[in-house]
């Protein structure tokens, strides 16, 4: 892939890229929709990822070539007043970190920019964050910034909020950015703080993409955090991360059904994403079957986020485990992925169960991807 973007380069530029960069997607192993209530979150950044080749010019014209939308071109300069493209959406991503960077007091120098990724998009593995980390994560470096894993993770989630338009918690942007190789990132969304924990080299992670196009900027993602938040404020708390289980039912009648249920499955979240990274470190392995199967049941009655083909997938891959690993599904919902932890002497007979079973339900074949955790974004070379 790294090959294909910088000879792409060369073919749309005429001329050589002089540094590439790359930033991964991720996949949350457990902690979902804790993350915009500062609370945790338990991901992994994965193979895939986003690649960025780049040649500096001598102006501030931002030029750049999307590879995935059909080498589509956008451009800007970099001034004071860089701002949305609502005819190319893909773009504003990108816009929003030159912007942010700019209102710091950076200076930013014009690059010719080509960007492509293998990041299956819309199936909730952050192919977003993907490249806005890696943007960051280049104009870091060409510019000689400095910023830190939560510095490009705080620039990368501001843009996506600010100029893409969708209310993303922090947890995909510092996955991407701080990843560590066999490892996932137990991450309090409150100050950021994180502990590397080891993925056991006994399980696979299998990630089962429904096909099931999701879109995290539409208003279902929107509303479930609009739901927290009322229900923060009707718990007399600025956030649910300060509110408990205790007060929540001290409280009930304060709220609205939904407010309530949406309350219950955040503050129950945070405890099995907690509980869970704990019993990864001991190989506990029924521990960590039984909180990925409350946390999907929690997303489907509470959280009411997943969808009947997500629902299948899961009890397809749970009636293959015997408190040997975890399921569960991942992302935002309403589609995309469900996320497993297998043996790996299961891995292939599971996929091939959940492949011929969903197909003969839903006259569809899912994708499915065997995965390790990798590193975070990174120079490929300058």
């Amino acid at each position: 892939m790294q090959k294909k973007v910088t000879d792409r380069f060369l073919s749309i530029y005429s001329k050589n890229a002089t540094s590439a960069y790359f930033a991964p997607g991720r996949v949350n192993i457990i902690g979902e929709h804790t993350d915009y209530n500062d609370g945790f979150v338990f991901p992994c950044a994965l193979e895939f990822g986003t690649y960025i080749a780049v040649s500096v010019r001598d102006d501030n014209l931002m030029r750049v070539c999307a590879g995935n939308f059909n080498d589509e071109f956008n451009q800007w300069t970099l001034n004071a007043d860089v701002a949305t493209d609502p005819s190319c959406l893909w773009s504003n991503y990108l816009r929003g970190v030159c912007s942010l960077l700019l209102a710091q007091g950076n200076c930013l120098k014009g690059m010719d920019v080509y960007v492509e990724g293998n990041v299956p998009r819309g199936a909730g593995l952050s192919s977003s964050a993907s490249l806005s980390v890696a943007f960051a994560k280049t104009l870091s470096e060409i510019n000689n910034l400095g910023l830190t894993i939560n510095d490009i993770a705080r620039v990368a989630q501001s843009a996506e909020n600010d100029f893409a338009g969708c209310s993303c918690g922090i947890m995909d942007q510092l996955a991407s950015a701080g990843g560590k190789e066999g490892h996932a990132l137990l991450l309090d969304c409150r100050d950021l703080s994180f502990d590397l924990v080891s993925i056991p080299e006994a399980l696979d992670i299998l990630i089962i993409d429904s096909r099931v196009e999701r879109n995290l900027v539409g208003s279902e993602y929107n509303d479930r955090r609009a739901d927290c938040e009322r229900a923060a404020q009707a718990l007399g708390v600025s956030i649910l991360r300060d509110a408990t289980l205790d007060m929540l039912e001290q409280k009930r009648e304060q709220l609205d059904e939904l407010a309530y249920r949406r309350a219950r499955h955040v503050l129950t979240e945070n405890d099995r994403t907690q509980r869970c990274a704990s019993a990864l470190k001991t190989d506990d392995l029924p521990t960590v079957y039984q909180t990925m199967r409350d946390s999907h049941t929690s997303m489907r009655d509470d959280f009411e986020i997943t969808v009947p083909e997500i629902d299948f997938i899961v009890e397809t891959i749970d009636a293959q485990l015997n408190n040997d690993g975890g399921v569960r599904m991942t992302g935002g919902g309403f589609g995309g992925c469900v996320v497993a932890l297998v043996p790996n002497e299961k891995a292939q007979a599971i996929e091939a169960d959940v492949k011929a079973k969903y197909a003969e339900k839903f006259a569809k074949e899912p994708n499915v991807y065997h995965c390790k955790a990798k590193d975070g974004a990174r120079v490929l070379y300058s």
